[in-house]
């Protein structure tokens, strides 16, 4: 009997568990709510450096048509010759669609996370009322900008919402785009709705890479509220300027 015992071969085969293939790291944690939020904060950060960057070339409508259009032949002319012309632009453009995209689903993806982990918020008492207005208006205001950067493409980029396009003359086509009192409302009002996610965004966005503390509170918010009221005063004086004719052809 023994012997027979010892003779007997170790069980294997299915008892085994095969192994899992290794997700890439950057995979592996953006599958986790701190990863999205990271993913949040670091694509935000981007694209407020574009908001940012975006609205002080902007400002050269004010100079006039030819130093505008100089700046937006610049922009097609990034790194020419080393580059083909608008390639760099186009790359950019790609660059902020993907920014774009991986904000909205680490947003989408971190809410179902949430909803399905326990009742109580990441947020601590002292930054209640500030996120949990964030927590109503995040979501809406973020769906106002994303439909208006489509538009703002369409308007401005491709032309097909406006009717009066000149391709290649900048100017121009703002101009003649602002110049109908519809599309001004709508710019003024997509900026407000920006101006306010910026703001909640600039606040929270400190919490989600863990850079908060209650005794830099007051500067958060500074910097949020400051951030904001530049962006939306600034992108508001276009539409105003050139319904009120200061901006003209």
């Amino acid at each position: 009997m023994a012997q027979a015992i010892r003779s007997r071969e170790p069980v294997t085969g299915s008892a085994v568990a095969p192994k899992k293939r290794r997700k890439l790291f950057l995979l592996d944690l953006y599958g986790t709510a701190v990863g999205k939020k990271y993913a949040m904060a670091l694509s935000g950060i981007a694209l407020m450096g574009f908001v940012f960057a975006h609205m002080v070339g902007n400002l050269k409508m004010f100079l006039g048509p030819l130093d505008f259009n100089h700046y937006a032949e610049f922009l097609r002319e990034l790194l020419v010759p080393i580059m083909p012309r608008t390639v760099v632009l186009w790359l950019m453009r790609i660059g902020l669609i993907g920014a774009v995209l991986l904000h909205i689903h680490a947003a989408y993806s971190l809410t179902v996370l949430n909803r399905h982990a326990r009742s109580v918020k990441y947020q601590s008492a002292r930054d209640y009322q500030v996120a949990n207005f964030a927590s109503r208006t995040m979501r809406w205001t973020g769906i106002i900008v994303a439909l208006f950067l489509v538009w703002h493409l369409a308007d401005l980029t491709w032309g097909w919402a406006n009717p009066d396009y000149i391709r290649g003359d900048a100017y121009g086509n703002v101009w003649r785009s602002l110049e109908r009192v519809p599309v001004a409302i709508l710019y003024i009002v997509a900026n407000i709705a920006l101006g306010i996610h910026l703001f909640h965004g600039a606040w929270s966005l400190f919490q989600s890479m863990g850079w908060s503390n209650p005794r830099f509170n007051s500067w958060r918010r500074g910097f949020a509220t400051a951030f904001a009221t530049i962006i939306v005063v600034v992108n508001v004086s276009f539409p105003i300027a050139v319904q009120a004719g200061i901006v003209g052809k």
